[in-house]
């Protein structure tokens, strides 16, 4: 009997150990993802910022004043954040919130709708703020592991995990967004995540989430983020020109139908920002919006039809954009509008 009993709890105890052995080789990857998402995410969140701005926007109902809620990342340490265009670009008031709710003002010093990208600089950087390392997004791949910190519906410093799900070459998904290469990717984007960072596993930034495909109003796994080489191409070394302005480019049919003179074409201010050098030139933001000709058209405001001799058409934007970008401080430019039937010229300088 004692043998037997012996040998049970022998044999009862090796089954206890390869349970624990294999235990352990089950959890131990799953444990050490975790542990290493854990850390990574206390690394970076001090250069994570919380973005909140105010402005205005025109309907069919006349002005309104709306508020935008987005993300952003602190990329040096004098005070330069990267976000989404669309978040702060024709915005009155921005207010950018670090780690720990502390607030300072700020302001755009450089715009690209075209990729969805702007630069704001800080009046101040908080004490135990960190500035990110910009990584070379060159060399990331389809199915690296990859984090967002952002906020979600206003939900200041969220987490989600994914994976680089493809590469997508500039003016290859969105015509309005040409010159953003984008990343896709399967982590969880939300309303307030735009503009925010996305980080591979060693703590650079690779890329500023502009927005996420849903047909039900939800992430549903196709995010999309602009490269982080394109992001400090047009931010930090072409420096491309914040105009302030939100409008519509018009087609040649509703130019004709405006009586536009000259067969000029031209853009429909709608909006300008406060303190942008739009709203130093002069330039008046439009009433109201009105349907015309299956096109919605914000009326009451100017219409530019040339920059700097340049006609305001969509092949010329580019030619535009080139322009106004390579003007140095203080650097002076023409804009001719039609305001209330009147043909003006006005002069502006670059800031």
């Amino acid at each position: 009997m004692g043998g037997k009993d012996s040998m049970h709890r022998s044999l009862a105890g090796l089954t206890l150990i390869v349970t624990a052995a294999v235990m352990v080789l089950v959890a131990t990857p799953a444990t050490v993802a975790a542990q290493a998402v854990r850390e990574l995410f206390k690394k970076v969140t001090p250069s994570v910022v919380v973005i909140r701005a105010k402005g205005r926007d025109v309907t069919t109902g006349g002005q309104i004043t709306f508020g935008e809620t987005g993300s952003g990342v602190l990329v040096s340490k004098d005070g330069k954040v990267m976000t989404a265009a669309h978040v702060v670009h024709a915005m009155d008031s921005i207010s950018v919130e670090f780690l720990g709710g502390e607030t300072v003002s700020a302001k755009v010093v450089a715009s690209e709708p075209a990729a969805d990208l702007s630069l704001l600089q800080l009046d101040r950087v908080p004490p135990g703020a960190q500035a990110a390392t910009m990584a070379d997004s060159n060399t990331v791949q389809v199915g690296d592991e990859i984090i967002i910190v952002g906020a979600p519906y206003g939900l200041s410093y969220s987490l989600s995990v994914g994976y680089i799900s493809a590469r997508w070459a500039p003016n290859t998904v969105y015509k309005t967004m040409p010159l953003a290469e984008f990343f896709q990717t399967d982590a969880t984007i939300n309303t307030g995540n735009s503009g925010g960072p996305m980080f591979a596993m060693n703590g650079q930034v690779i890329g500023i989430i502009s927005h996420n495909i849903s047909k039900g109003g939800g992430s549903e796994g196709l995010g999309f983020v602009v490269t982080m080489n394109t992001a400090k191409q047009l931010l930090l070394e072409k420096k491309s020109f914040w105009s302030g302005l939100e409008g519509v480019l018009l087609n040649d049919r509703n130019a004709d139908m405006l009586n536009l003179p000259d067969r000029n074409s031209g853009y429909m201010v709608k909006t300008v920002a406060k303190d942008s050098p739009g709203d130093a030139l002069g330039l008046r933001g439009s009433t109201m919006i009105v349907p015309i000709a299956g096109q919605e058209l914000p009326m009451g405001g100017d219409i530019i039809m040339k920059v700097n001799g340049v006609s305001a058409s969509a092949a010329n934007i580019g030619k535009i954009r080139e322009g106004m970008n390579a003007l140095p401080p203080g650097g002076e430019f023409k804009v001719t509008i039609l305001r209330a039937g009147k043909v003006l010229e006005l002069t502006g300088k670059a800031p």
